[in-house]
């Protein structure tokens, strides 16, 4: 059994903790959010691709998500704004550069992977934008 990941808007980590129970469109972020984005990427995984790859920073000076709900069913983090901020902003080039790296980590597939880590990377890029455009921060539900 796999595990998925969906990332979400949402005002606050009170409403964040609820979207477990309702899973309602209007509580990911209305339909200015649209559903969130599903993934098979952990979020911490996505925090180390933005962190590592676009800042810089070593992969054991990483800092953890911070955990909103951690309930038997289900988890809910949030991405801090060390990890959103870098990423809202990031150019072309950052981007692209740190898709590179991503793509020569051990368990990838080299250059074949660098292309779909660029695209996601602009999926999460223009998700985050639409958070902050909405006054909303960046969750993920993780469930199995």
């Amino acid at each position: 059994m796999g595990v998925t990941y969906k990332y979400f808007g949402a005002p606050d980590g009170a409403t964040a903790a609820r979207v477990p129970i309702s899973m309602r469109p209007e509580e990911l972020g209305g339909d200015e959010l649209g559903q969130g984005m599903y993934t098979k990427v952990k979020p911490e995984t996505m925090a180390a691709m933005v962190l590592t790859g676009i800042e810089g920073i070593p992969p054991n000076k990483v800092p953890p998500l911070e955990l909103v709900v951690l309930h038997p069913d289900y988890a809910v983090v949030r991405l801090p704004a060390s990890v959103v901020e870098p990423l809202r902003s990031a150019n072309e080039e950052s981007l692209g550069a740190a898709a590179f790296i991503w793509s020569t980590v051990p368990d990838r597939r080299g250059p074949r992977d660098a292309f779909v880590i660029y695209q996601m990377l602009h999926e999460w890029q223009d998700f985050a934008r639409r958070c902050q455009e909405s006054g909303h921060q960046l969750y993920c539900l993780v469930w199995p």
